[in-house]
Formats: C-alpha cells, structure tokens, sequence
C-alpha cells in the first residue's frame, strides 16, 4: 500500500509529487517515538514541547507534554510552506530537524527556562561558597563551646545537682524525724539540768517554774509532732 506524504504548498506542487519521493522511505535517523501510529509519516512537531514544561506556563498545554492546539497550529504553519523536499530532509538529516526544532517558540522557552535555571543555581552555588569560611568559623567556635564552656557548665550542674540531692535528703520525713528526735533529746537534757539546778538551790522557785515550763512544753509539742509523723509513715 502506498501513501504520499501531505503537502502543504501550492497547487501544483499538490498535483505532481517529486519523482524521488518513493512509496516505502528508509527508516529516518529519529527514535520511533517521534512517528505516529497512522500510515502517513508523522511531522517533528510532536517533539516540539518538552515533557518538563510546566503546565503553568502554558494552561493550554495537556499534561503529558503534548502540544496544545494553538501550538501544534502554530508548528503546521511553519511546516505549510516547506517542499517535499525540505519535509524529507527534515526526516532524514538530523542537523536540519535539530535546527528547525530550536527554532520553535517553545523549545526557545524551554532553552530560556533552562538558561535562567542554570544561572540561579551557579550563583547559589557561589553563594554558599562565599558562605563556607563563616561556616567554619561558626562550627570551629561550636567546638570550642564543647569542649570548654561546655565542660565547665557540665561541672557546674553536677555540682547543683548533688547540693539538690543534700537538702532533698535533709528534708526528707525520715531526716525530720529524726531532728525531732535529737531536739527532744536536748530539751529533755536542758530540762533535767534546771531540775538539777533548783535541787542544789542555784535558782529560785518561780524561775525555775518558768524555764521548766517552757522546756517542757517545747518538748511535749516536738514529741507529738514526732508520733504523728512515724504514725503517718507507717
């Protein structure tokens, strides 16, 4: 079955096809890809957007990279005019599809884009090496914290901590209690030593009423306190 490549100049060129032109044409230099499925050789204007175009730049644009209708009219009409002969060379020599190829708007966008890309990226990449000096600085002084003010706010904690651990032990019940208890032994010392006292007539009766009286108290209320407290222990 033969077919005659579409032609899209004037009306004779329509009516008498290049006698060169044969019906089975060798396999192009393109990949497969760039054929359609159809039995007419298919133009390069499928590959004239690139898949990596963003659909943001151009909301025509269907999502698997395909050239919208706008554009693919766009491509037909540079195609329009070209002979047979420049339509076979473009599927046969690669240096001429490459050129018509970079001379679409939309691959010019896609180089542009490429370009501005490229350009953010090395000046970035300056960017942070202008910056590696001050990291090094900043990461030497991060070694020097570590291993002095580090160290010596490490000391100072532990030391905090084991003064925390002296008083919590000191206030702990069984550390109360037993105060209560070395305080009621010494006010019952106090007082046997004022009875002592009034019995060898070194005081008076109504002072040593007084002081008795007091130490007696304190040590009845201190007593009481300690029962409580080994009663709520228990």
């Amino acid at each position: 079955m033969s077919w005659r490549f579409p032609l899209f100049g004037s009306s004779s060129r329509q009516q008498q096809p290049d006698p060169n032109f044969q019906d089975n044409p060798t396999q192009p230099w393109y990949p497969p890809s760039v054929v359609g499925s159809s039995s007419h050789p298919s133009t390069p204007s499928s590959s004239s957007v690139s898949p990596l175009q963003r659909a943001s730049d151009n909301p025509q644009s269907s999502s698997r990279g395909q050239p919208s209708p706008a554009e693919a009219a766009g491509i037909i009409a540079r195609l329009k005019d070209k002979s047979v002969d420049e339509l076979q060379r473009l599927l046969k020599d690669k240096e001429a599809y490459n050129a018509f190829f970079n001379s679409l708007d939309q691959v010019k966008t896609q180089n542009n884009l490429r370009d501005e890309l490229r350009k953010e990226t090395m000046q970035l990449a300056r960017e942070n090496l202008e910056k590696e000096q001050r990291i090094l600085e900043l990461r030497n002084q991060c070694t020097i914290i570590r291993t002095t003010e580090l160290a010596a706010a490490q000391d100072r904690l532990a030391e905090l901590e084991r003064q925390k651990d002296d008083i919590m032990r000191s206030y702990s019940p069984a550390a109360l209690l037993d105060k209560l208890q070395k305080s009621m032994a010494k006010l019952d010392e106090e007082s046997e030593e004022l009875h002592q006292k009034f019995l060898e007539k070194d005081i008076d009766l109504p002072t040593f009423v007084q002081k008795y009286k007091k130490l007696r108290t304190a040590y009845h209320k201190q007593a009481l306190l300690h029962l409580a407290g080994k009663t709520s222990l228990r």
